[in-house]
C-alpha cells in the first residue's frame, strides 16, 4: 500500500479518506475525480470502500459515503459511482449501496494484461 499510495497520495484528482475510532483505523474510502465522456460535467467513483469488521453497523460506512458526497459537491460533480462484485459474500455491501441510494446499472468486464 506504501508504494501505491506514493502515486494515489500525490493526484489531486485522488481522495483518501479515514475513519478513526480511539486511535484506529477502522475504515477508509479511496476516490477520483472522472470526467464523462458522452455528457458534460464529472462524476466521482468510489474504488475502495473498506470497514473494518470489528466496527461495521456503527454508521462509518454512512460517513464515509458522505465524505464522498461532500467532495463530489465541492468539485462539482453530478454522480458517485463505484463497482462491487457481483459474488455472494458482496450481497451484504451491495445492499448497504441500495439502502444509500445507489441502483445497479451495469456489469463490468476485465481483463488482466500481465
Amino acid at each position: 500500500m506504501k508504494g501505491r499510495f506514493k502515486n494515489i497520495g500525490t493526484n489531486l484528482l485522488y481522495n483518501t479518506q479515514v475513519a478513526e475510532v480511539n486511535g484506529n483505523i477502522a475504515g477508509m474510502i479511496g476516490m477520483n475525480l472522472g470526467y464523462h465522456y458522452e455528457k458534460n460535467g464529472n462524476y466521482i467513483r468510489i474504488v475502495a470502500l473498506v470497514v473494518d469488521q470489528n466496527y461495521r453497523r456503527q454508521g462509518i460506512g454512512e460517513r464515509l459515503i458522505q465524505t464522498a458526497e461532500e467532495w463530489a459537491r465541492e468539485k462539482g460533480a453530478t454522480k458517485l459511482v463505484l463497482n462491487s462484485g457481483n459474488r455472494d459474500e458482496r450481497s451484504d455491501a451491495q445492499q448497504f449501496y441500495k439502502d444509500r441510494g445507489f441502483e445497479g446499472k451495469a456489469t463490468g468486464f476485465y481483463k488482466d494484461l500481465i
